[in-house]
Formats: C-alpha cells, sequence, structure tokens
C-alpha cells in the first residue's frame, strides 16, 4: 500500500473507512505513556524530563490473513475512537443553543430550530485521513480532491505496507456543530490556557473560543494565567473574558493571557479545576502541552468528573502529526522570508559577503524548507532530518568556496536543529523538557570564517538569528483563519461531550483526534518527498555526504 507525501513533505502514516494503516518507517501503534510520564516527570519541583521518543513497537501484520485489511482497519478505528464523557457518566444530551439563525443562544424550548438549518455535523461524518492506493493507478478524485496513487513503490514519497500496494482507505472524525450537547450553556465555566513558549496566532485562538461559547451562551468565561503555573501560584488570579475584553487582542503578538514552560503536578491542575469549577478546558500548546493536558484528561475521568479538555495545536515548527499544519507556521515562514532577503542583501552588497540565517526547527526543518523555497534566495538548505558534511570535498564549506568563485556571494539557511552531531552535547533541559541545544548557527558562522582564512580568500560572513522576533509576531492572514477555525472547532467539541481531543486540519478539512495519537513521535520533513526535491532543485545544492 502507497500513499502520497503530504504537500508538506512529511514522512508519516498511511491511514481506512474509519481506520488506519502504518508505513514500516512510522507505525502507529498503541499509545505510548512516555510523555505523560516524562510531563508528570516535569511539573513537580526539582523534577525535569528527558528529550527521548517514544518507542515505538512496529506492529505484526500476516498479510496471507485474508481479513488482514479489516483487522487493520478495526484496530485504527479503535485507536482513533474520540473519548466521551458518556464513557465515564451516565449523562444525556440536550438541543443545542447554538444556531447561526438567531442573533441570540437558542432557549430550551427553542431546540426545533435547529432542524431548520443544515449546519450541524453529524457524529458519522468522517474526512479522509489518509489512502494508500494499489498499483498502475495515478489520480483517484475523491470529494471533488485528488488523492495520488503511486505506479510503483519507486516513486518519489511513495511508501508500501503490503507487497501489492493494497488500497486502503483512513478515516477520521469531522470537527463542527452537533445538534446535541452535553453541557448546559448557562452553568458552564470554561477556562483557557496557553502552555509552552510564543507562537503567532495565540490570540487569535484565545479570541475566537471566547466569541464561540457565547454565541452558545456561556457567561463564565476565565483564562488562566501564565500556562498550567496559573493553576497553583497564589499570586497570579482567573483572568475574566468575554467578547468586550478580547475583541481587539488579535491584533498583536504573543499571548493575552500569558506562557510558561513546567507547572504543578496533574494532580493539583485537576484539584484546582475542581476547586474553581472549571467544566470546560481549552488548552493552546504543542505535543508536551498535548501530553500534559492528555494527564489532566485522565486523572478527570478517574475522578469521573464532567470536564472537557480540549486541545488547540500550537507549534511553529509545524511538527505535531497527522495534521497538514499548525498555526502559527505560515506567519513564522513569511517573517523568515523577509529575514532571508536582508541576508541576500548583506552578501550581495559585500565584497565575497555570505549570509547566514537560522531559523526554528529543533527536530523538524520545514521552516527552512518552506523559507529557503519562498525566499528563491537561498543557495544551502540544512535541516536536522539531512545529515551533511561540513568538511571534504563534498561537504558545505567547499560549496560555499565555489559558490564565491563563481558568483561571488551566498546565502544559507539553517534550521536550529541541524548538524547538532558537530557540537558539544548538552545534559540540560528547558522546564518543558527539551535539551537545550547548542547553537549550530555560530558554529557553522565560525567554520566557515575559518576555512576562508585558511584558503587566504576574504569572505564577509553575516549571521542572523530572527527566532524572537519571529515568534512575537501577530497572525497572519491565513493563520488568523486557521485560528478562528481552530478555536470555533474546540469549543463546538467540548459541547459535543469530547474530552482527550485536540483539533486541526487534515486533507483541507477540520478534525478531531484523541491526543493519544498526535504524541506518539514528532513529524518530520520526508529526504524522499517531493517537497525536500523541489527545495534541492531550488537551491541547486548538491548531496553533502
Amino acid at each position: 500500500m502507497a500513499f502520497a507525501a503530504s504537500t508538506y513533505g512529511v514522512d508519516l502514516i498511511k491511514m481506512h473507512p474509519h481506520g488506519i494503516q502504518l508505513c514500516e518507517k512510522h507505525p502507529l501503534v498503541h499509545l505510548s505513556n512516555s510523555k505523560i510520564r516524562r510531563f508528570e516527570r516535569m511539573i513537580r519541583a526539582g523534577s525535569q524530563m528527558t528529550n527521548s521518543r517514544p518507542v515505538v513497537n512496529k506492529p505484526e501484520i500476516d498479510f496471507s490473513d485474508p481479513d488482514w485489511k479489516r483487522h487493520f482497519q478495526e484496530d485504527f478505528d479503535k485507536r482513533f475512537n474520540l473519548p466521551h464523557l458518556r464513557d465515564i457518566l451516565a449523562i444525556k444530551p440536550r438541543p443545542t443553543t447554538f444556531s447561526l439563525k438567531s442573533r441570540i443562544p437558542l432557549d430550551d424550548g427553542d431546540g426545533a430550530a435547529t432542524g431548520s438549518w443544515n449546519g450541524y455535523v453529524n457524529d458519522d461524518d468522517r474526512a479522509l485521513l489518509k489512502a494508500f492506493p494499489c498499483p498502475d493507478l495515478i489520480f483517484l478524485f475523491f470529494h471533488g480532491l485528488p488523492v495520488i496513487k503511486f505506479a510503483s513503490s519507486t516513486s518519489a514519497g511513495a511508501e508500501c505496507i503490503d507487497p501489492d500496494c493494497s488500497w486502503v482507505e483512513q478515516w477520521v472524525h469531522r470537527a463542527g456543530p452537533r445538534k446535541q450537547i452535553y453541557f448546559e450553556p448557562r452553568e458552564v465555566k470554561a477556562g483557557i490556557v496557553t502552555c509552552g513558549g510564543l507562537c503567532p496566532g495565540l490570540n487569535d485562538v484565545i479570541r475566537q473560543i471566547v466569541l464561540t461559547l457565547e454565541k452558545y451562551g456561556v457567561k463564565n468565561i476565565v483564562g488562566i494565567p501564565y500556562g498550567y503555573r496559573g493553576f497553583s501560584d497564589e499570586g497570579l488570579s482567573e483572568v475574566p473574558l468575554s467578547h468586550k475584553v478580547v475583541q481587539n487582542i488579535n491584533l498583536a503578538g504573543g499571548s493575552f493571557l500569558g506562557v510558561s514552560r513546567g507547572g504543578p503536578s496533574t494532580s493539583d491542575v485537576v484539584d484546582s479545576i475542581q476547586a474553581k469549577r472549571i467544566d470546560m478546558l481549552f488548552v493552546l500548546g504543542g505535543d508536551g502541552t498535548h501530553a500534559g493536558a492528555l494527564a489532566i484528561h485522565n486523572e478527570c475521568r478517574m475522578r469521573k468528573l464532567k470536564v472537557s479538555v480540549v486541545c488547540v495545536p500550537k507549534t511553529i515548527d509545524n511538527d505535531i502529526l497527522l495534521m497538514d499544519k499548525t498555526f502559527g507556521f505560515d506567519t513564522a515562514v513569511e517573517e523568515a522570508q523577509r529575514v532571508i532577503n536582508s541576508a541576500y542583501v548583506e552578501a550581495r552588497s559585500a565584497y565575497h559577503g555570505i549570509g547566514l540565517v537560522k531559523l526554528m526547527g529543533r527536530s523538524s526543518g520545514f521552516i527552512a524548507m518552506h523559507a529557503s523555497l519562498s525566499s528563491g534566495q537561498i543557495d544551502i538548505c540544512l535541516i536536522p532530518e539531512v545529515p551533511f558534511n561540513l568538511e571534504g570535498p563534498n561537504g558545505v564549506l567547499q560549496h560555499l568556496e565555489h559558490l564565491i568563485k563563481t558568483k561571488g556571494n551566498a546565502v544559507v539557511c539553517v534550521a536550529e536543529g541541524a548538524g547538532q552531531d558537530y557540537l558539544h552535547k548538552s545534559n540540560t533541559t528547558d522546564a518543558s523538557g527539551n535539551v537545550v541545544l547548542s547553537d549550530i548557527g555560530v558554529h557553522i558562522q565560525q567554520q566557515i570564517k575559518r576555512h576562508f582564512k585558511d584558503i587566504g580568500v576574504p569572505a564577509d560572513v553575516k549571521y542572523i538569528d530572527p527566532t524572537y522576533m519571529i515568534r512575537a509576531c501577530r497572525a497572519n492572514a491565513s493563520d488568523a483563519i486557521l485560528c478562528t477555525v481552530l478555536g470555533q472547532n474546540a469549543v463546538h467539541g467540548a459541547f459535543a461531550g469530547f474530552s482527550g481531543i485536540t483539533t486541526g486540519i487534515c486533507n483541507t478539512h477540520y478534525v478531531y483526534f484523541p491526543i493519544t495519537q498526535v504524541i506518539e513521535s514528532t513529524r518530520h520533513v520526508d529526504p524522499n518527498s517531493r517537497m525536500w526535491h523541489r527545495c534541492l532543485t531550488s537551491t541547486g545544492q548538491p548531496d553533502f555526504n
């Protein structure tokens, strides 16, 4: 079974009507609880978590079994089933109060009004996550969207799960408002918390969550200041939120509620949720924050609390599994392009000028790859997924020497996680448990200067690290739209009774995933994807191995 690498060049998995298929490189298996345990260790005082990836065990598939597809898809359905409050509580739904036919939320007696509006999503609606095609076919148009079918497993980006390259579809839950809801809006207290580092679009999501909650009729909305820390720090008070408070916060970057890494134990967070009488918790953050939210969700279930925990994925690196992209990424690429242009101007204006730009990307090089492609001014792009040599006849420095001789200047773009093998390994971690990386940008700058000095050729190296400037930007138009829809769908998911889920965009459709399935590992650029090949074509760089 083969599948198309996404537009973003991801080496992932392959996903049936309501089921998944595993590629041999990145199998999706039952959740390893390592990230949850790491989160627990991280948030306890004096404890830090490691940055190791969860161990993933490759499932055995008996292709001689004629029913292997059915078994595989049943397993997918089980793992991608959305946790619901009905799983632990005997609760009944009521007609929704959400309608775009009315300026105000529907009253209890107005449930019949929903029948005249077809804007609701059925619980059985699904969106196509992945489809793994059979050979000898090129394209299938599914619901108007082309899904690539490979003629050969040797095609760029193609991978097969079985010898026959079988066609298997994998489906996930569609996001959106339901006709039936599981909370009384007038009785709901909703909390919003932003965790981790800054990212363009945080305020857009906060704003939209508040506006959508009010559309349902929720009056009691609060922000938890400074991440999970806000649940335990006695000096931090809840921030009352309403449409008047959040109306214009999207015009500024940063987080209106503040961010932090780390925090109290899961038990203490849930104690605080109970004490504050929070019914819905909306958590904005990356995979570490998602792991923390999953731990909170599990603790709430263990205590049989009617609390819905819903995440909105926030990572500027675009490295969360299964999703087309996460908010902040488009803005980061756009801002990075401006920085690259500045580096290009500096390099072109100097005698033997070399511009060097370091961009975000601890373990995934999406920003560096896309910024290099969009700028058209990069001669060398270095990302964590593709090893490279600095020295030697096939090394980066030799190619830079060639560029200086032939065109007189050069521009290099490097992701922060690239080339870490050349640097001293740090055993320290930040409050989120991430290993503190050594500065590859400074190292390459020093090596370039040394190399050209050794060969007696003058070189003017200008190094730019725009990391914090990019993180602090407000969202661009593309990200603002994405943030708006994600914020709305987070609220719809909570009112639908789901918990322990996250919302995202998949194959251009908005969907819900169980948190368990998006934190199994990190999303990476596939070096065999067409997108990476396009980047290499654009830069003209050779293989540095």
